[in-house]
């Protein structure tokens, strides 16, 4: 019994570095104290970045996916990604709402994929490599660093401010982040798993596990596309 509860206090309780390739991030239950604090490999000021990431949930309710905070005053929705199923998702730039209609999808795989640009404001969403029509937001703004990046949760203030209705329950897997606004060939090239992120990388992946979150093998890989899919076990 001792060695168990050691073991899971260090699963727990400290940064990891780890290759989730082929890994997911299950949060099992709904829950306020359930998250993954990601650890950028750099933290400088952002004036443009993409965020990639694959769900899976049966989750009909709102929900996180990604979540970014500022230390500063009223700067808990930095960036976030925020779906309200089945046919909204929400990307949110310095507190400005852009609400996207997509198609309904509840109990597939997801593959999101969220961009922004400083230079012109233009924000672009991609769900299974589909692209939303653009919009607008917050040109000329610049994301400070430090910032919290977290997973699972929403975050109404500086890593924390959760809220267990808008919690994440399901499977979360193949994060990236990178520090500009990937092209059409780069969104091809992540939904084939061979473009890691340059700020968080899937690959070597710093991370701090609070609550019960468990990594787990994926059990299924799939052929992305919006209009055909195929799934396959993972090897």
């Amino acid at each position: 019994m001792a060695r168990y509860i050691v073991w899971f206090v260090i699963i727990t309780g400290c940064i990891a570095q780890e290759d989730m390739d082929r890994k997911v991030f299950l949060f099992p239950k709904e829950t306020a104290t359930s998250y993954i604090t990601l650890k950028p490999e750099q933290s400088e000021p952002l004036k443009k970045f993409t965020v990639c990431l694959q769900s899976y949930t049966q989750l009909t309710r709102e929900h996180s996916l990604f979540s970014m905070a500022n230390s500063g005053t009223e700067s808990d929705n930095t960036f976030l990604i925020y779906l309200k199923p089945p046919n909204y998702c929400m990307v949110y730039i310095n507190q400005e709402e852009i609400r996207f209609r997509i198609d309904s999808e509840v109990l597939e795989l997801k593959h999101t994929c969220a961009s922004w640009d400083s230079d012109t404001g233009v924000v672009q969403l991609w769900i299974n490599g589909k692209a939303y029509p653009r919009r607008v937001s917050n040109k000329g703004f610049t994301i400070l660093a430090p910032y919290s990046i977290i997973l699972g949760q929403e975050q109404d203030s500086y890593g924390g401010g959760f809220d267990a209705k808008q919690s994440f329950v399901g499977e979360i897997s193949d994060v990236h982040m990178w520090d500009y606004v990937l092209t059409f060939e780069d969104i091809n090239n992540v939904l084939s798993n061979v473009k890691n992120g340059n700020v968080v990388s899937w690959k070597s992946l710093w991370y701090e596990s609070k609550g019960e979150v468990f990594v787990q093998p994926k059990l299924q890989c799939t052929s992305w596309g919006y209009s055909t899919r195929q799934y396959y076990p993972c090897s």
